[in-house]
């Protein structure tokens, strides 16, 4: 019939993953609205564990059915891409949210407030902090369980958002893991000026970020007359050969083209963490409730780089000559930018802060191979880096102090002798972070800098070994403040955790050995898992 709207086809199966997840956050707002207060604890735990879980099974369920290789294709009317990378991202999203949760439910670390157990997060959240509202509520017991359907939210938008396959439905994931992202930030139980201070911090950056990525935008729509990766990438490699006559003053213009690929690029730098846009970092590190900052550190950076790769090598594999050079400078200043300022830091959240600055270069000298091996080299270090920084701010969450989390490097001397394990366990990731032999993180620094040298950036590799050591200095003066030290006679305690807590670390430290001690089979997986459907 003429002027009928033909309805979506829309592939559910293969979108199974996202939706499970989408599903299991809208019904946890149902939860909050419906259920008692005293039994919405457990309910949303339950709920967020089963459903990140199911998704994990999900995605295994289409790598196995082969949609990571010969199956792979564009679903969701070109929307979403369903192949090896954004499997692989995906699975390592899933797996790296579901730890994260376990320390988001954690009740033992602080002390009991009139009677009953609490956790990281505010209160009551929109309470004015110190006001009567907020001193009621803690009276009362009140716990912020909504922050379970909100972090559900977040990594919705975090699974779509390396899997998009046109520009608006990457700005549309974007939005929707960076809002509910904002509001974590600002949630923290103690602390809660700070708190705010950071969350309002990284929603302006954001904001800027986001108006960058969506100028961008506009002007490759204005360019190729179309927002789809593979019709973009087909007029830059072809030209223009159908002109839209609403577009035909810009399309085909280089200009265009070349300023709108740097802003989209800008947007992503942004949430990566890259050095210039990396100001927002250590603010939003430090001042964010750990669990969150764990949580962000890990799955942001997973999906951030998911989706520069794509952008990279399949909507601009015909710039690679424009970009490279640009690239190069970027990773340059991140490894070094991150790891001398690192050496200042006297907490220990902005070192781990400038720490992933600094990590966030070498990921990029995997992203400049613009080679197979230089894919596969980034998908294993996002996996491996990712366990290791959600087990190192799950130890920060231990060592506490009267005024909670006692952060500052000088209250963390002696630590091994006070609590040898916790400080072994800590000393583990830190050496991960240096990239010491028979760990995940020389793996990673091994394989992002072969593909890196293979492709022809030597120089790149030698920035980053140089980078590499002078990062050392700082993880090493940490292993030996703990364990060469006297412990101060009023310095902190370590909190014995829940269950909850002590398997998100032994998680990381499992995953940081094995990835370290026989990487070949997750190498392999990461090598199979490398190819874009274009």
């Amino acid at each position: 019939m003429p002027g009928r709207i033909p309805a979506p086809h829309i592939e559910y199966a293969q979108l199974a993953p996202t939706l499970i997840v989408l599903g299991a956050a809208v019904v946890g707002v149902l939860i909050e609205a419906f259920l008692p207060r005293r039994s919405r604890y457990y309910a949303q735990l339950l709920l967020s564990v089963v459903a990140l879980a199911a998704a994990f099974a999900a995605v295994i369920g289409l790598a196995a059915g082969g949609f990571g290789s010969a199956k792979a294709h564009i679903a969701a009317m070109g929307a979403i891409a369903v192949d090896g990378p954004a499997l692989f991202l995906q699975g390592t999203i899933l797996l790296v949210s579901l730890i994260a949760v376990f320390t988001f439910a954690e009740r033992r670390l602080d002390p009991a407030a009139h009677g009953n157990r609490v956790d990281s997060f505010a209160a009551q959240a929109a309470a004015v902090p110190g006001g009567k509202a907020e001193q009621a509520a803690v009276k009362a017991g009140f716990t912020t369980t909504e922050v379970f359907p909100i972090v559900l939210f977040a990594i919705g938008g975090m699974l779509v958002f390396p899997a998009a396959n046109d520009l608006l439905t990457l700005f549309i994931a974007l939005e929707v893991f960076s809002l509910p992202l904002y509001i974590l930030c600002a949630l923290a139980r103690r602390q809660r000026l700070l708190s705010q201070e950071s969350a309002v911090k990284y929603f302006l950056l954001g904001a800027f970020s986001s108006a960058f990525l969506l100028f961008g935008v506009a002007l490759l729509y204005g360019y190729a007359g179309t927002v789809t990766y593979s019709g973009i990438a087909e007029v830059i490699s072809d030209g223009a050969k159908q002109i839209d006559p609403a577009l035909a003053g810009t399309m085909g213009n280089d200009v265009l083209l070349l300023i709108g690929s740097a802003l989209v690029v800008m947007g992503l730098l942004f949430k990566v963490g890259a050095v210039p846009f990396h100001m927002w970092t250590p603010d939003v590190y430090q001042g964010a409730p750990t669990p969150v900052t764990g949580f962000m550190a890990a799955a942001t950076k997973v999906a951030a780089f998911g989706a520069l790769l794509r952008l990279l090598y399949v909507v601009l594999p015909g710039l690679r000559w424009d970009w490279r050079p640009v690239m190069w400078g970027v990773a340059i200043l991140t490894m070094l930018g991150g790891a001398i300022v690192a050496i200042t830091q006297t907490d220990i959240k902005r070192m781990l802060a400038y720490s992933s600055i600094a990590h966030a270069g070498f990921i990029l000298a995997g992203v400049i191979a613009t080679s197979e091996n230089g894919i596969s080299s980034v998908l294993f270090y996002l996996g491996a880096y990712s366990f290791v920084t959600l087990g190192a701010f799950a130890v920060v969450t231990l060592v506490r102090d009267a005024g909670g989390e006692a952060t500052q490097l000088s209250k963390w001397a002696g630590l091994g002798r006070r609590s040898p394990l916790v400080a072994a366990v800590f000393a583990i990731f830190l050496l991960a972070f240096a990239g010491i032999p028979l760990t995940s993180g020389f793996t990673g620094k091994f394989a992002v800098f072969k593909a890196a040298a293979e492709s022809g950036a030597g120089w790149l590799v030698v920035v980053g070994v140089l980078s590499s050591v002078i990062a050392a200095f700082f993880y090493i003066r940490v292993i030996v403040l703990m364990f060469f030290n006297e412990p101060k006679a009023e310095g902190p305690t370590v909190a014995v955790p829940s269950p909850l807590t002590t398997t998100a670390i032994a998680f990381g430290v499992v995953v940081t050995l094995v990835l370290g001690l026989a990487p070949q089979y997750f190498l392999h997986l990461a090598g199979q898992a490398s190819v874009f459907i274009r």
